[in-house]
C-alpha cells in the first residue's frame, strides 16, 4: 500500500482526493520536483528545493513551507513506504477556486501533494552495467518559459512520444537556429576530442539538477574539461559521445541518434570517467 502526503496528512494513495476545480487539474497551474533517494539518502535535495522555490516565485504561488518541512515530508514518505530506492515527487498547485477563470485567484490555499515511487538502483560506473539509449531529434516546439518546472508538461510529453513512437528512448530538441536546447525529459551533453560541452542555460532549457551537480563535480575535480556554450545540432554528427542527464538516469550514454551510431556506437570512456566521479560525489549536495 502506497502512503502519500496531501495537505498536511499522510494517507493511503486510494484515499487521496483533490477537487476537480483545482487549478493544477484545470490549467496545469503548479510546480513540481522529483528527488531520488537510495537507502534513505536523498540526492540533491537542496538544489531541487531551491529550483522548486524559483518556480513558485516565477508563477507567484505563495507557500509557507520551508525546506526543513519538505525534508520532513520526504523522510516520512521514505519511512512509511519501506525505504529502498525511491523517487519523492513534490507537487504544489495554486489550489482550488470556486470558479474557472484564467487570472490568478486571491485567498485560496495551495494544494500540496507528495508521494514516493520505486526507482531502479543507482546507475553504476561500469560500461557493462550502463543502460545505453537511442534517441530521435525534433525541432523544439514548446513554450518560451522552459526554465520553469511547471506541471503543464504537454509539450514535453508530445516530444517524448515522438521518440517513443519511433522506437527510441528520448527526443533531442533544437531551436529554429539549429542549436540544441535539451531533450524532452533530460539535459544534453556532447563530447568531442576529450572536451565535454552542454548548452548554456536560458529560457529554452530547464536548469537540470543532475546537470548542475555534474558540472560542479567535474569542475571541482578538474581532470575532464567541460564548458557551457551554444551547441549546434550538426555537432551531433561528429560527436565522440553524447549523454543525457536527469535525476532518474543520472548520466545516460546515447549510442545512436536517428539510428546512426554515436562515435563507435559503444558506451564511451569519458562517460565512464564522468559517471564514476558523479557516483562518488552525488550525496555531497
Amino acid at each position: 500500500m502506497s502512503i502519500v502526503y496531501l495537505n498536511g496528512e499522510y494517507m493511503p494513495m486510494e484515499e487521496a482526493h483533490i477537487s476537480p476545480m483545482d487549478r493544477g487539474f484545470l490549467f496545469g497551474d503548479g510546480i513540481y520536483e522529483v528527488v531520488p533517494s537510495y537507502a534513505g539518502k536523498l540526492v540533491g535535495f537542496k538544489p531541487h528545493l531551491d529550483r522548486m522555490q524559483d518556480g513558485l516565485d516565477a508563477i507567484e504561488i505563495q507557500l509557507k513551507v520551508d525546506q526543513a518541512q519538505w525534508r520532513e515530508i520526504a523522510d516520512q514518505l521514505i519511512a512509511k513506504n519501506g525505504g529502498g530506492n525511491l523517487g519523492i515527487y513534490f507537487h504544489v498547485s495554486r489550489g482550488a477556486d470556486s470558479k474557472r477563470a484564467h487570472a490568478y485567484p486571491e485567498n485560496i490555499d495551495p494544494t500540496l501533494f507528495a508521494f514516493a515511487f520505486e526507482i531502479p538502483p543507482a546507475p553504476q560506473p561500469a560500461k557493462s552495467d550502463a543502460t545505453p539509449y537511442t534517441v530521435s531529434t525534433a525541432e523544439d516546439l514548446r513554450w518560451k518559459r522552459c526554465n520553469i518546472k511547471s506541471t503543464a508538461l504537454l509539450g514535453n510529453v508530445m516530444h517524448y512520444q515522438q521518440g517513443h513512437a519511433a522506437g527510441h528512448s528520448e527526443t533531442l530538441l533544437y531551436n529554429q537556429h539549429g542549436e540544441l536546447t535539451e531533450a524532452a525529459a533530460c539535459n544534453v551533453f556532447v563530447v568531442k576530442d576529450g572536451v565535454i560541452a552542454t548548452p548554456e542555460l536560458d529560457h529554452q532549457k530547464l536548469p537540470g539538477i543532475t546537470r548542475l551537480m555534474l558540472l560542479e563535480i567535474l569542475r571541482k575535480d578538474g581532470t575532464l574539461p567541460v564548458e557551457e556554450r551554444v551547441v549546434k545540432l550538426e555537432e551531433l554528427d561528429t560527436a565522440d559521445e553524447v549523454w543525457i542527464t536527469s535525476s532518474s538516469k543520472e548520466i545516460a550514454p546515447v549510442i545512436a541518434i536517428e539510428d546512426k551510431p554515436v562515435g563507435d556506437g559503444e558506451v564511451g570512456d569519458m562517460w565512464l570517467a564522468a559517471q564514476t566521479l558523479y557516483s562518488a560525489h552525488k550525496f555531497d549536495f
